[in-house]
């Protein structure tokens, strides 16, 4: 036997609790002192104790839990509910930290106001590249939905580019077109530049034209943290009579491991209105 507090103590819950879920009736105590009312338990009990713990976490209220525990669920059925749940859970961190992301490129954008040197913006000519590419659709141009569809691009392209025995490619360039379902979702092209007479089973090889006048800034960081450096960019070419005329590319000149180290040239199409 073991009192209150002991059982509480290997349980991991307190002993306010095991007090309450023994006055609605949903853990009983295996005995009561008759003469000082002191609770005992034995540790079988745990067992009940991690049901009603589990269940709880999952969403159930202590009414639901008491059912649910009266018609003796068994062991695998509950692993299996607490494994939905702990995927749900997952989910639902991962989303949470993007949000987190999020926030945080806004408000380095926002501290970065006044502060970013437009004089970093150079305008020059693109010339045409003969690129090899895989290309699929994000949600949108946020780096929470390009991010999670474009790394899986270059790992899928890089490997095919390998398997094929083309040596020599690179660097990448990403470019993007709106997808055409009226939603905002972004189609998303990951590109290597390639030399001419490339060919591979499954990847397209083309020549992407070039740009006659773009505005051009280098990032250096991860795409992650890239707000403040578009931003910049947007302000430069209203400031000096331009309009954007697509989506800005992304040239990647240097891509370590760390991608705080990362080096990337954005290239914005620009006319005259």
């Amino acid at each position: 036997m073991f009192t209150i507090g002991d059982f509480a103590r290997h349980g991991q819950v307190s002993v306010r609790m095991l007090r309450h879920y023994d006055g609605i009736g949903l853990l009983r105590p295996a005995h009561v002192d008759p003469h000082s009312g002191y609770r005992f338990y034995t540790a079988d009990q745990l067992a009940r104790l991690n049901r009603v713990i589990a269940l709880k976490d999952l969403g159930f209220t202590l009414e639901q839990v008491g059912a649910i525990l009266g018609d003796e669920i068994g062991a695998g059925e509950l692993r299996g509910m607490l494994r939905l749940r702990q995927a749900e859970l997952e989910t639902a961190l991962e989303e949470a930290r993007a949000r987190l992301a999020q926030v945080g490129a806004r408000l380095r954008a926002i501290e970065s106001e006044g502060r970013m040197s437009t004089q970093d913006v150079v305008v020059k000519k693109i010339p045409a590249v003969r690129i090899a590419e895989l290309s699929a659709v994000a949600a949108s141009f946020g780096p929470h939905d390009i991010s999670p569809v474009i790394g899986p691009l270059y790992d899928e392209l890089c490997g095919r580019l390998e398997a094929a025995g083309v040596t020599g490619f690179g660097p990448g360039l990403a470019y993007y077109e709106d997808a055409g379902r009226g939603d905002g979702s972004v189609l998303v092209h990951a590109g290597m530049t390639v030399s001419e007479g490339t060919a591979v089973e499954g990847v397209l090889v083309h020549v992407l034209p070039g740009i006659e006048e773009a505005a051009t800034i280098v990032h250096r960081g991860s795409m992650d943290d890239i707000l403040p450096t578009v931003q910049n960019l947007a302000r430069w070419i209203g400031t000096n009579g331009y309009e954007s005329s697509h989506y800005a590319r992304e040239l990647y000149l240097e891509c370590p491991e760390d991608r705080s180290g990362w080096v990337t040239e954005i290239q914005e199409a620009i006319t005259r209105p």
